[in-house]
């Protein structure tokens, strides 16, 4: 099938979003990222904005603004020095104005009382303009009907507000670092009960290791076994909303199977301290009958 000037332009804009996620630390200037996509300068400047709402430049630096945030709550071994040169900033000094700019606080203090209200709605213009791209482009032949073997697991519900939900996930990350059972120790699990704003539940997992004791706020589950619907993610995905309403919308239907009584689930792997976002794994499970 020949390829549309639209599907040209969407894919060569996607490849710049895959760009600056794979290089967030790089050279990810206005001249650098038009080669990527293959424009002229003019051109993809004008064509961005269009695109995504907001200017080249401000994407940019909100990407690094919400990798920066998560790495000042969940990554305690790291100095603000150290999270300031891994966003793309030069100096402290410029990554703290570019900081209190977005979120209207320092770094030091977001570390030591996240407001993840206030990120919530700082970031909000990114995550809408990856929307308008990110969408999901898969194939039938892209998912794998497997049997799942049960799981017994530890989880934190979160329940309510979803600006919240980051707040949870230092939590659980903090619980998890105190009781070394990191990625690589124990497999990391979210279920969908809920994604709906007035009615939001997610469940935050890791699997029951011998000896692990649930922290406060915590309960033991498990994820049964089953037939399951998987769909393989290679890199950064921390928006599953796309390929989940293509797993829904498009691939159900046709698929001639019927729904198990069990959410949504994901299983993320190749992930954790200096592991590369291309190589991180996130396999979404539509659990069937």
């Amino acid at each position: 099938m020949n390829e549309t000037a639209a599907d040209n332009y969407r894919r060569r804009m996607a490849r710049v979003l895959d760009h600056i996620d794979r290089h967030p630390d790089g050279d990810l200037r206005l001249e650098t990222l038009s080669r990527v996509a293959a424009f002229s300068k003019f051109h993809f400047h004008r064509q961005f904005g269009a695109t995504f709402g907001i200017s080249v430049q401000r994407y940019v630096n909100l990407s690094r603004m919400k990798r920066a945030a998560f790495a000042l709550a969940c990554r305690t071994e790291m100095s603000v020095i150290e999270i300031a040169l891994a966003a793309g900033f030069q100096s402290p000094d410029a990554f703290a104005k570019a900081f209190r700019a977005e979120f209207g606080t320092s770094p030091s203090a977001f570390r030591k009382a996240p407001d993840w209200a206030a990120w919530h709605t700082a970031i909000t213009p990114y995550d809408n303009a990856r929307k308008q791209i990110m969408t999901a482009d898969f194939k039938p032949a892209d998912v794998e009907i497997v049997e799942f073997a049960q799981v017994p697991i530890i989880r934190l519900s979160h329940i309510g507000d979803p600006a919240g939900l980051n707040g949870s996930i230092a939590r659980f990350i903090a619980w998890r670092k105190a009781n070394r059972v990191g990625p690589q120790v124990a497999r990391t699990f979210n279920i969908f009960h809920r994604v709906e704003p007035e009615d939001f539940r997610i469940d935050l997992a890791c699997q029951a290791m011998p000896g692990l004791e649930p922290g406060e706020g915590m309960e033991r589950a498990s994820i049964p076994a089953g037939r399951c619907a998987r769909l393989r993610l290679v890199g950064l995905s921390d928006d599953l909303e796309a390929p989940a309403t293509w797993l829904y919308r498009s691939w159900l239907p046709g698929s001639g199977e019927t729904l198990r009584d069990f959410p949504l689930f994901c299983e993320r792997s190749n992930f954790g301290p200096g592991m590369l976002e291309g190589e991180m794994l996130t396999d979404l499970y539509l659990p069937l009958a």
